[in-house]
């Protein structure tokens, strides 16, 4: 089952690749979700869901559950969504000011 997890977010790291490689600036913003996603099932597989007590609430437990994957998930969710969100405002602002969402035409220089 976590092979499956992790060639799971091996294919969204390359979906998330492809959209980021490409000139129109929403596709880059939903690459950069994506990766993100991508990322948290990475953390989630390594971090192991273990079955186990709460820690530190009784002493006779054989084996604690880490809660410190979970922490790391849901604060890099909140910080993603976050992100996202910024970039988004600034991709809207940039369309109404420019007129466009191709990342070649907003570089101001035409190449040679």
């Amino acid at each position: 089952m976590e092979t499956l997890i992790i060639i799971l977010a091996g294919i969204l790291v390359m979906v998330a690749t492809y959209l980021l490689l490409t000139r129109n600036i929403i596709r880059v913003i939903i690459g950069t979700a994506i990766l993100s996603h991508a990322v948290h099932l990475l953390l989630m597989v390594m971090g192991r869901l273990k079955a186990g007590d709460v820690p530190l609430l009784s002493e006779d437990a054989k084996n604690y559950t880490d809660a410190l994957p979970q922490a790391l998930i849901l604060t890099a969710i909140v910080i993603s969504f976050a992100v996202t969100a910024f970039i988004l405002v600034l991709a809207y602002r940039t369309y109404k000011e420019s007129g466009t969402d191709d990342l070649e035409k907003l570089r101001g220089v035409d190449d040679e």
